[in-house]
């Protein structure tokens, strides 16, 4: 008889395990939901559209009040208490009901909506990475929306509007038949998300960094020709072919038993950045419906911002980096009694592509100029000072000044500029004929020489102010060149760690055995792996150099 009555019950009913697995649903739980038994029996909550009520279930499960009906993400008013029985949780009934009225209805949607959005605000955009974007967006749409979510970004620059076809919103594709879209464009696919249970079903379905170019009459062209969002709701097998963008596509979708499927362009500021493509198995009734479209193209309204803003971001690190990348590729060649090698290792965060730099000039009677700076900042801005730093300092070498004197003169140039921006600088001037080193500094990190058997010496150079201060002050020190010596000079990304401090870098780079009568190469490559910090933080530019006996000559 009672299960006569939960049967038969006006009230959506429904049990889950201690598992929050669903384990027992009414007919009025589905004729109120829409959703068909094999959405939610046996699945464990996180799997269905009730996903968004799991913080209201633990805080029931440990034993909260329950608290009023509350309409939750999906729309419906669902109240939850624990079950027990001989004093032992044995799971959570919960009861559902429909909105009474029209305008309860539209109540509802709002809450939604606005549930979204917030949710979307806090999970989408949380960094300036387009991948990381992408993937932010799929997640939040599984499984609240759908069992399958795919993010493809197009090309930087297809999507421009004007460029025809693509880039316009609103196109004049057709509505179906073969041959009235254009042809889509590749596009890279970004992300994919899924629910658990559909993970082992895709089969083929091509993984995040595939290259992708939807058929003809796929949803995913037909969206993208008409700059709209697309629809298409209980699939046959048939239609389903003609709607998936591939063959691998259509055997992953017939694997998961996809039947509804919704793309909707991800468009920002008059440019199309790619797809959102939302899928549902079969046993959802109704598919997609008008709410869910309202909501998925808000949503992908807000995220198409994010994944351009990270587009647009990643395009200028990259025409910075590749700048400064150029203008380091040609340094001076030095005199034949001296060997030299140098590397530039940018950041692993390219937001922190900054200004350091090294330059090698020939000065008379065999003697050569070494330089190592580091101008203050990051981004386009710092790579043209730099330029600009280097261009002085080759014309001040053809003054054949010492290198306070080089200093000086660079200083009182760059701090006519008030554009500029200050740089460190450390200069070296080798001279095997006479052997000696020559150093002066503009508040740079002290030199490092290394030999064989000898503990390594941090040169103490008088350091001066930053270059472009106009306070001027520098001086120099000589020092005794070796044949078997080899120098080593750095930027600060090399040495510094965050929240340590700078003497505590240097020594650690003074106490390490670096070889210095192996290959100069070599030398920087102990460097980099001894020294440097396991996460580079900053970019790093260093040199070495070493003396040419005597008899090469």
């Amino acid at each position: 008889m009672l299960a006569d009555v939960l049967a038969q019950a006006p009230v959506g009913m429904a049990l889950l395990d201690v598992d929050l697995r669903w384990v027992y649903a009414n007919e009025a739980f589905f004729r109120t939901t829409g959703l068909e038994p094999a959405r939610i029996l046996s699945r464990p909550v996180a799997a269905t559209p009730f996903a968004a009520d799991l913080p209201t279930i633990h805080r029931v499960l440990a034993g909260s009040e329950a608290g009023p009906p509350a309409a939750t993400a999906t729309g419906w008013h669902v109240r939850y208490r624990r079950l027990e029985s001989d004093g032992r949780v044995t799971g959570i009934i919960a009861s559902v009901s429909g909105s009474a009225t029209r305008q309860q209805r539209h109540l509802d949607q709002a809450r939604r909506r606005l549930a979204l959005q917030r949710a979307a605000a806090e999970r989408i955009g949380t960094t300036l990475d387009v991948d990381i974007t992408c993937v932010e967006l799929a997640e939040l749409t599984v499984p609240a929306m759908a069992d399958l979510a795919i993010v493809e970004v197009l090309p930087y620059g297809i999507g421009d509007r004007g460029q025809g076809g693509y880039g316009s919103q609103g196109g004049h594709g057709g509505h179906g038949g073969h041959g009235l879209h254009p042809e889509a464009p590749r596009m890279r696919r970004a992300a994919l998300a899924c629910a658990p249970d559909l993970r082992r079903r895709l089969g083929a379905l091509a993984m995040p960094g595939a290259s992708v170019r939807p058929g003809a009459d796929s949803t995913v062209a037909r969206c993208l020709a008409e700059g709209r969002l697309t629809v298409t709701n209980l699939l046959s097998d048939a239609e389903l072919a003609d709607r998936a963008q591939s063959e691998d596509t259509l055997a992953a979708y017939r694997l998961a038993d996809i039947d509804s499927l919704l793309a909707v362009p991800l468009s920002a500021r008059g440019r199309l950045v790619g797809v959102l493509t939302l899928a549902r198995a079969r046993g959802t009734a109704e598919g997609f419906t008008e709410d869910d479209a309202v909501l998925v193209q808000d949503l992908a309204d807000r995220a198409a911002v994010s994944i351009e803003n990270a587009r647009q971001y990643a395009e200028s690190q990259s025409v910075t980096l590749e700048l400064q990348r150029a203008l380091l590729v040609e340094p001076g060649r030095p005199h034949s009694n001296l060997e030299v090698a140098a590397r530039y290792l940018p950041s692993g965060n390219r937001a922190l592509v900054g200004g350091d730099w090294y330059e090698i000039v020939r000065l008379p009677f065999g003697r050569t100029l070494l330089v190592m700076g580091d101008v203050m900042g990051h981004g386009v801005e710092a790579a043209v000072d730099m330029s600009i730093y280097r261009s002085v300092i080759r014309d001040a070498g053809g003054m054949d000044l010492p290198p306070h004197g080089i200093l000086r003169h660079l200083d009182t140039v760059i701090s006519q500029d008030e554009t500029a921006r200050p740089a460190t600088c450390l200069l070296a001037v080798a001279d095997p004929n006479r052997r000696r080193w020559t150093f002066a500094s503009a508040g740079h990190l002290p030199p490092a020489l290394f030999a064989a058997g000898r503990p390594t010496e941090l040169v103490t150079v008088p350091t001066g102010p930053p270059l472009g201060t106009g306070l001027g002050g520098y001086e120099q020190v000589i020092v005794d060149l070796h044949p078997e010596q080899a120098l080593l000079i750095y930027t600060d990304g090399l040495v510094e760690r965050r929240g340590e401090d700078i003497d505590v870098s240097l020594a650690r780079l003074a106490s390490l055995p670096l070889p210095g009568s192996g290959g100069l190469e070599d030398l920087l490559d102990d460097a980099l792996r001894l020294v440097a910090p396991p996460a580079v933080e900053d970019d790093i530019a260093l040199l070495a150099a070493r003396a040419t006996p005597r008899d090469d000559l």
